[in-house]
């Protein structure tokens, strides 16, 4: 039976965050926990510092939620899942507010936050037969939605992104599966594969990626470690930026970087991604697409992800390099110097992956 939610607790492990309630004009509010003042961590160091008192969300960009909060949930392929099942049970997926999405996500969300009390109304059987599940997301694509709603929406696991996805534990290893959806070719499991070992050619941080019944692409999910779940940030979470529209610089992304991680090191990072998008044409590189993790008590870059060519938002860069959606050497040399990199260093960067990348040209028609 599904309930609405007026109160929920943020939870990470067995410990309560704080609670989160909506405010009657639809904005969110937030309280820490007293207890996690003590000896927690600010989860959203520029919006939500570790601190007493109550805090007040913006209405946008996340429809009056918190960008830390709005992380956990689905969007795309996962949120048409959601609003499918919802009208399946009579309910008006217009009439949710924030705070019934989160309560669906429960404990089922990217990340380590988990929300209660959760409302979880579409308990199905399981399953892990990848061909099964492509076989039923066709059937989703194809506006055919007979089938195993229940079972997707379960699997989706509210992972961000347009692209048909299911969280499996295989072999105890928790994965990240894509399908191709309406609009990608048949192989485009085969290419964003090839891409992530082109990245990992060119010293980009990535999780480990594998080619499943030899053409759905997987990725080890990198906010798991065993049991434990690692708390992430997305950019557009961080820094309040619409993933939906070009809303961020990388000179942007790269000074958020800076100060929330203080090190070049993690910086670094980001270029060599910055590089490796331009030169293999990867321009759905939003704000969302970056993400950042909390472990032993710092902040860190997390593995690259999503990587693959891609169109962007009308054929350009949805991150701009020094406000162009489509650079050119000059642009990324002059957003690597407004950042602190040496630009012998950053040329060196851009021709090694450039030169490294020529494997992928024959995507690239």
């Amino acid at each position: 039976m599904f309930r609405r939610v007026k109160v929920l607790n943020a939870i990470i492990g067995k410990r309560v965050i704080g609670r989160l309630a909506m405010a009657p004009d639809n904005i969110c509010v937030f309280e820490y926990d007293k207890k996690f003042l003590e000896s927690g961590f600010s989860i959203s160091p520029f919006h939500l510092p570790l601190k007493a008192g109550v805090f007040t969300a913006k209405r946008e960009p996340f429809e009056g939620l918190f960008g830390v909060f709005n992380d956990s949930l689905p969007d795309g392929w996962g949120r048409l899942l959601i609003d499918r099942l919802l009208l399946k049970h009579k309910i008006n997926p217009q009439s949710l507010s924030p705070l019934d999405r989160l309560a669906i996500v429960g404990k089922n969300g990217m990340g380590a936050v988990e929300y209660h009390p959760a409302d979880i109304f579409f308990i199905s059987k399981d399953s892990i037969d990848i061909a099964y599940l492509a076989k039923e997301v066709k059937n989703v694509l194809n506006e055919n939605y007979s089938g195993r709603l229940e079972l997707l929406a379960k699997k989706e696991g509210s992972s961000g992104g347009a692209r048909p996805k299911v969280l499996l534990n295989i072999g105890g290893e928790e994965w990240l599966i894509k399908f191709p959806g309406s609009s990608d070719p048949d192989d485009i499991g085969k290419i964003e594969y090839e891409y992530s070992l082109a990245a990992k050619e060119c010293a980009i941080t990535m999780p480990e990626t594998k080619l499943f019944e030899g053409r759905y692409f997987g990725v080890k999910r990198f906010d798991r470690a065993g049991a434990k779940k690692i708390h992430m940030h997305t950019a557009a979470g961080l820094v309040y930026a619409d993933y939906r529209l070009p809303s961020l610089d990388y000179s942007e992304l790269f000074k958020a970087t800076l100060a929330l991680t203080n090190d070049m090191g993690e910086v670094m990072k980001l270029y060599r991604q910055m590089v490796f998008n331009v030169v293999t044409s990867n321009r759905d590189d939003h704000a969302k697409n970056f993400s950042f993790v909390y472990k032993s008590g710092q902040w860190r870059v997390s593995p690259a992800y999503d990587i693959v060519r891609s169109y962007g938002f009308n054929g350009q860069h949805t991150t701009t390099i020094n406000g162009n959606g489509l650079p050119d050497k000059n642009d990324i040399l002059s957003v690597a110097n407004e950042v602190g990199i040496n630009k012998n260093q950053a040329t060196k960067i851009f021709d090694e992956i450039k030169e490294k990348a020529k494997a992928l040209q024959r995507f690239w028609k």
